[in-house]
């Protein structure tokens, strides 16, 4: 029995020296006690871890037991009682340190396994991140070019709104020109009138002589 638990104890620290270091080892170990960990694999654990501490207890009990039985004698433990509590009292101790060791182990495997998964959702978002940052990008340089193609359309139109509005103040210019000189033409055309009306007068008058 004290070698089977020895046995156990040494795999189960090994198996914790495995978790510590990342090793290609890990990931088969950690892969194994995944496949345990489905179907019945854990009730039958809980069952073996149920039946040491039951053991551990009962060792615990005889080794009371055998104490009592030398307080109630003489006082003192004869060697046969001696060497069989020290076996009960070392076959319990290694039984609570394998159930601790073997509480350590699928605690590290639970955690272990929470970091990957939690890494995971890490990298998973992170590539989200990305395409998200890559999408903005892409967005924000069609914007630029949008932004940049009515730039130019703006300074096209302002430059034909100036030689719109040199042609019209061109046209203006001219209308003024073309107003006074119709100006002037009515003026001739009325001094022409009164000339024309003085020399029927006087036509009229040198008729009548």
């Amino acid at each position: 029995m004290i070698q089977i638990l020895f046995t156990l104890i040494f795999t189960e620290m090994a198996l914790i020296l495995i978790f510590v270091f990342k090793t290609p080892l890990r990931k088969l170990v950690i892969m194994g006690l995944d496949r345990l960990k489905r179907g019945r694999a854990p009730i039958v654990v809980k069952a073996v871890g149920s039946t040491i501490f039951l053991v551990m207890m009962s060792s615990l009990y005889s080794v009371i037991q055998i104490r009592n039985r030398g307080d109630d004698g003489d006082g003192e433990l004869t060697p046969t009682h001696q060497i069989l509590a020290a076996r009960h009292l070392l076959e319990s101790s290694l039984m609570g340190f394998s159930l601790f060791l073997a509480l350590m182990i699928d605690r590290l495997h639970h955690y272990i396994r929470e970091l990957r998964l939690r890494r995971k959702n890490m990298e998973a978002i992170k590539k989200q991140n990305r395409i998200i940052e890559n999408g903005n990008h892409n967005e924000v340089k069609a914007l630029e070019s949008e932004v940049s193609g009515l730039i130019e359309k703006i300074t096209h139109l302002e430059s034909q709104l100036e030689e719109k509005t040199k042609e019209a103040s061109d046209a203006e210019v001219n209308a003024t020109a073309l107003k006074t000189r119709s100006q002037g033409f009515l003026l001739e055309y009325d001094r022409l009138v009164e000339e024309n009306q003085n020399l029927r007068a006087q036509l009229l008058s040198s008729d009548r002589r």
